[in-house]
C-alpha cells in the first residue's frame, strides 16, 4: 500500500521525504488555507515547491463547480509539473471534467466519494483514483471502513484501474484496517503514519538493550 501524505506543510513533507515513507501528496483548499497560503500565485507556486519535494503524484483540487471551468482550471493545473493530478469533486459536473481531462491525458483524483455509486462512475469516466472519506463517515454514525472493502471487492470484480485512496484518516488504526482491506494508498496527516512505528514491546525491548549496555560498559 501507497503512503500519500494529507498536508501543505512543506516540512512535514520534507520530513516524510527524508524517511523514505510517502509516496505522494494530497492537498485541498482547506490545507492550503491552514498553511495560510492564499492568492492564485502563491497557491499555484505551492504547488510547484510541493512537487519539487516529493517524487509521487500532487492532487491538487480544482475551485470551480461548473464544467467548463473546471476542465480549464485542472488543464492549469496540470500544466504546473507532470507530477500533479487534478482533485475533482464527485459532482455531475465533475465527472464530466473528469472524461474531458482523461481524454486530454491529464490524470484525475476524484474526491469526496462516501457511496460504491459514486466511485464507480467516476472510474467509468477515466478517473485515475479515487478518494473515498472514511473519517467523516465514521463521524455520521456509519462503517466508513465498510466502504473500503465494497470498493475493492467492485473494482476487482469489473477490471477497474482506478487506484482506490483511503482519505479522511483520523488515526493509526484506520491505517492498519485500509492494510488489510487492500485499498491501494492511504492519504494520511504525518502523525498518523509515524504512529505506526509505536509499540511498547518495542520501545521496553530498546529500552532493556540499552540498560544492559549501560550496565556492562558503566
Amino acid at each position: 500500500m501507497k503512503f500519500f501524505l494529507d498536508t501543505a506543510n512543506l516540512d512535514q513533507i520534507r520530513t516524510a521525504q527524508e524517511m523514505g515513507i510517502i509516496d505522494g501528496v494530497t492537498t485541498n483548499p482547506s490545507l492550503m488555507a491552514k498553511e495560510g497560503i492564499t492568492g492564485e500565485t502563491n497557491i499555484l507556486d505551492h504547488y510547484v515547491k510541493i512537487c519539487n519535494l516529493v517524487e509521487g503524484d500532487v492532487s491538487a483540487e480544482v475551485i470551480s463547480t461548473e464544467y467548463k471551468s473546471m476542465v480549464s482550471e485542472g488543464e492549469k493545473l496540470a500544466s504546473l509539473h507532470p507530477q500533479i493530478v487534478v482533485k475533482i469533486p464527485v459532482i455531475a459536473e465533475g465527472i464530466k471534467a473528469i472524461k474531458a481531462l482523461t481524454s486530454k491525458d491529464i490524470r484525475t483524483n476524484c474526491t469526496l466519494i462516501f457511496n460504491p455509486g459514486q466511485a464507480l462512475l467516476a472510474a467509468k469516466a477515466g478517473a485515475s483514483y479515487v478518494s473515498p472519506f472514511i473519517g467523516r463517515l465514521d463521524d455520521i454514525g456509519q462503517d466508513g471502513m465498510e466502504l473500503i472493502h465494497q470498493l475493492v471487492h467492485i473494482f476487482d470484480v469489473y477490471g477497474m484501474t482506478t487506484e482506490i485512496i483511503a482519505a479522511s484518516i483520523r488515526n493509526t488504526s484506520h491505517i492498519l484496517q485500509c492494510m488489510d482491506s487492500g485499498a491501494h494508498v492511504a492519504t494520511c496527516p504525518l502523525d498518523a503514519i509515524t504512529g505506526l512505528l509505536n509499540h511498547p514491546l518495542t520501545e521496553a525491548g530498546l529500552e532493556k538493550f540499552l540498560s544492559d549496555h549501560r550496565r556492562l560498559n558503566g
